[in-house]
């Protein structure tokens, strides 16, 4: 296996490199005999893992306390029109425009209402809008990548976006992450917050991405992956992809905050 490198600017290891250790962790895992079915955390492939993954216990807080200093929402804080991050600039972003909908559930089926759903993601070129992301990629000025919306009492969102696209980074030479959006769910209070990525079906990058590899899985990692839904496409408008959030359970959405594996 590859040596680990301790800074994602030096990353210097290959994609073949990256992609050989992710399939020996693969087999030891098909071998073991254990279900994991959410990201490891100390993932050497996710280089940038083996130095931000906790290694300590964690710390209970108190919830009163937090809620003290946490951001406040309600019904009336979250406008119908936060949903559409095509209308946010002066002018229609580029891009291949999409609606994006589906279900928040809990472990047993039932939807989880009022929850408060947000997104952000990289515009058509894969680039975002963020002083670090500065790969030679156009910023849309008609587009800032981030959205939010309330759950209804079927426990139902939609958006409306343009389809991200897959975009470099620091991990090894040559690092390209698939397409994604970013998902972050809130519970009862501000310290029951997840956040977790949906992804596009057929996209050629999953073999290659430690991220998406990170879960040990397959069919874990498939709940990650949004279906192509054409009763959710609009006549000349747009197409849909439908995408259910489980938030308990054995077929709970994989997350990035999980700390049990």
């Amino acid at each position: 296996m590859a040596e680990p490198v301790v800074s994602s600017d030096a990353a210097a290891n290959s994609q073949a490199e990256i992609s050989a250790d992710m399939q020996e962790i693969q087999r030891s895992y098909a071998a073991s005999g254990v279900l994991e079915t959410q990201p490891r955390i100390d993932y050497p492939p996710y280089r940038s893992s083996i130095l931000r993954h906790p290694t300590k216990d964690l710390h209970h807080a108190d919830p009163e306390t937090i809620e003290l200093w946490a951001p406040a929402f309600g019904q009336r804080d979250v406008h119908a029109l936060e949903a559409d991050l095509t209308i946010q600039g002066g002018g229609e972003p580029s891009g291949e425009r999409m609606t994006v909908r589906g279900r928040v559930l809990d472990g047993d089926g039932r939807p989880v209402r009022n929850q408060l759903v947000e997104i952000w993601q990289a515009n058509a070129a894969g680039r975002y809008i963020h002083k670090r992301d500065q790969h030679p990629a156009p910023i849309d000025p008609n587009f800032t990548g981030v959205g939010r919306c309330l759950t209804d009492a079927d426990g139902n969102y939609s958006f409306t976006t343009i389809k991200p696209g897959p975009y470099p980074w620091k991990n090894h030479h040559n690092a390209w992450r698939p397409a994604h959006i970013h998902f972050s769910l809130f519970g009862t209070d501000f310290t029951q917050r997840m956040i977790t990525q949906m992804y596009f079906p057929g996209d050629p990058l999953f073999d290659l991405d430690p991220i998406y590899q990170a879960i040990m899985d397959p069919k874990a990692r498939e709940r990650l992956v949004a279906n192509y839904d054409h009763d959710a496409s609009e006549h000349e408008w747009s197409l849909g992809y439908t995408w259910d959030i489980v938030l308990t359970g054995s077929h709970r959405t994989p997350t990035e905050d999980h700390t049990d594996v």
